[in-house]
C-alpha cells in the first residue's frame, strides 16, 4: 500500500549510485530520468568534494542543490558555493593531529583542494579515480591547516585496519564532541566534519530551501552515515550491499549496488507512491 507521493530523492554515490567501479549504469540514469519525468525531484549527498560529483550533474541533469563533504558544502550545477559550514582552524588543527598521532594516513579538504602527506598512502589512488583529480602534496599537514588559508570543509583518517577506525571513530567524538560530526563514510575512510555537516542536516536543508515536506523525500544509502538521513525522511532504502545494522534502519532494501540497486529502489518503492 503506497504512502505519501514521494516529491524528492535523496541519494547518496558510492555504494549506492554508482556501482563498486564508480560506474554510473544507464539502468541508473534512465531511473533518475523517469523521476523526473513524473515530477519528483532528485538530489545527491556524498563526502566526496564538490568537484568529486561534477560528472554526475550532465548525465543526470542535476539541478537541486549538491550536497558534498556531506552537507559540509552545498553547491549548484555551475559549482558556486551556495553555503558551507567548515571547521574552525583550532579543531581542525587539532583533529589532524590526533588522527596523525594516531597512525591514521590523514587527508584534508578545503576551498578546491584535496591535501595530503603521502601520495603513495592508502586509498589515495582509489580516490583519485572516484573524485577525477589529483592530490596536492605537502610535507606537514599540520603547518597547512596553521596558514591562514581557507578554512577545512573535511578532515578524513585512512585505514585499513578497521578495528583502529572503529576505536578512532569513537575517539574523536569523545575528545571533540560538539565541534565535529565524526562518521565513517567507507570502513576504512573516517570523515570528521562540522556538526552540521552531515545527511539529516542535508535531508532538513533541502526539505526547506525546495518546500518539499520530509515525509515527501526518499532517502538512499548504504554506510552508517547514511542513517542520519533515513531519520528525516518518509522512506528510508538501504542498499544489498550494507550492513546489517543500516539495512534494519531503512524501511526497505533493494538490491546491491553491483545489481542496480538504486534503479531497482525507485522501480519498486518510490514510483509506486505517485499511482496509489
Amino acid at each position: 500500500m503506497a504512502g505519501t507521493p514521494i516529491r524528492l530523492v535523496l541519494s547518496d554515490v558510492d555504494g549506492t549510485l554508482v556501482t563498486s567501479d564508480k560506474v554510473l549504469t544507464d539502468a541508473a540514469v534512465a531511473a533518475v530520468a523517469r523521476l523526473r519525468d513524473a515530477g519528483v525531484a532528485f538530489a545527491v549527498t556524498s563526502g566526496r568534494p564538490p568537484r568529486g560529483m561534477a560528472m554526475l550533474i550532465g548525465p543526470l541533469a542535476l539541478v537541486t542543490p549538491i550536497a558534498a563533504f556531506n552537507g559540509g558544502m552545498f553547491v549548484d550545477d555551475r559549482m558556486r558555493v551556495l553555503e558551507q559550514h567548515t571547521l574552525p582552524d583550532e579543531v581542525a588543527a587539532g583533529v589532524v593531529a590526533s588522527l596523525l598521532a594516531a597512525g591514521l594516513d590523514v587527508w584534508v579538504y578545503r576551498g578546491a583542494d584535496w591535501i595530503v602527506q603521502d601520495p603513495s598512502g592508502a586509498h589515495v589512488e582509489r580516490e583519485v579515480g572516484t573524485v577525477g583529480f589529483e592530490p596536492t602534496v605537502v610535507a606537514d599537514l599540520t603547518a597547512v591547516v596553521a596558514d591562514g588559508g581557507p578554512p577545512v570543509a573535511k578532515v578524513v583518517g585512512v585505514s585499513d585496519d578497521l578495528d583502529r577506525m572503529a576505536r578512532q571513530e569513537a575517539e574523536a567524538r569523545e575528545r571533540f564532541g560538539t565541534h565535529v560530526s565524526a562518521a565513517r563514510s567507507q570502513p576504512y575512510y573516517l570523515d570528521i566534519t562540522h556538526p552540521l555537516a552531515n545527511k539529516g542536516t542535508v535531508a532538513r536543508h533541502l526539505s526547506r530551501t525546495l518546500g518539499i515536506p520530509t515525509e515527501a523525500i526518499a532517502t538512499i544509502g548504504d554506510m552508517p552515515n547514511d542513517v542520519l538521513m533515513f531519520a528525516h525522511s518518509g522512506m528510508s532504502i538501504a542498499m544489498g550491499n550494507a550492513e546489517t545494522a543500516v539495512q534494519r534502519a531503512a524501511r526497505h532494501v533493494t538490491t546491491a549496488n553491483d545489481e542496480d540497486g538504486f534503479a531497482v529502489a525507485v522501480e519498486r518503492y518510490i514510483l509506486p507512491t505517485l499511482t496509489g
